[in-house]
């Protein structure tokens, strides 16, 4: 029997700009070191509300704001990533964060999030309408009509409400977030660490 390849948690959210840099870079950065990735979608307004916070820190503390978007373009150019700043921000993405939950096991799920994250971050486009998303699954081969269905569903609509539940009781305070078993590992600076410890135990 084949041994099991070490696993990460990868904790996201379609309106977190350093989300984005995880998300574009994890499939590749797993691979290459035979890990196996676990997608946890969920959403931060719930978990910032949970702490205190009525919106996102770099949009109520103004300093911080003006400082992340300049180190966004610089990690971008760090990592050949395109960017433009969003004209909206946070941006609400609820749908596809729901498509996702649908996707977790599926061959997709990697390209179909990549995907989300440049229409927002790369196009600056609405991610939270069937409108948008439906290219998307389309151009994945998928049944668009179908898995919209689906997401809009109730079950679909618990499963997303669970799951931000499940952040918030792990003592998830931001994304990204990466667990390896009950090691947490906050922020995308810390994804190639997370991934080390994944595959030699050791940071």
């Amino acid at each position: 029997m084949a041994e099991r390849p070490p696993e990460i948690e990868f904790w996201f959210e379609f309106g977190s700009n350093y989300s984005y840099l995880s998300v574009m870079r994890i499939e590749d950065e797993a691979k290459r070191r035979g890990v196996r990735i676990i997608w946890r979608p969920f959403l931060l307004g719930p978990i910032f509300r949970a702490l205190g916070m009525q919106a996102s820190p770099f949009v109520s503390q103004k300093e911080k704001g003006a400082y992340v978007w300049k180190d966004m373009a610089r990690q971008c150019r760090k990592y050949g990533l395109r960017w433009l700043k969003p004209s909206t921000f946070p941006r609400p993405g609820i749908l596809p964060s729901r498509i996702a939950l649908l996707g977790v096991d599926k061959p997709w799920i990697g390209a179909f999030c990549r995907g989300v994250m440049e229409l927002n971050f790369v196009l600056d486009q609405d991610i939270n309408q069937p409108s948008c998303m439906s290219p998307i699954l389309l151009e994945l081969g998928l049944p668009a009509a179908e898995i919209l269905a689906q997401a809009q569903a109730e079950p679909t609509k618990s499963l997303l409400r669970d799951q931000t539940e499940q952040a918030r009781t792990r003592g998830i305070f931001g994304a990204p977030t990466f667990f390896v078993e009950a090691e947490m590992f906050w922020g995308n600076d810390r994804l190639e660490d997370a991934l080390l410890f994944a595959s030699h135990g050791k940071n």
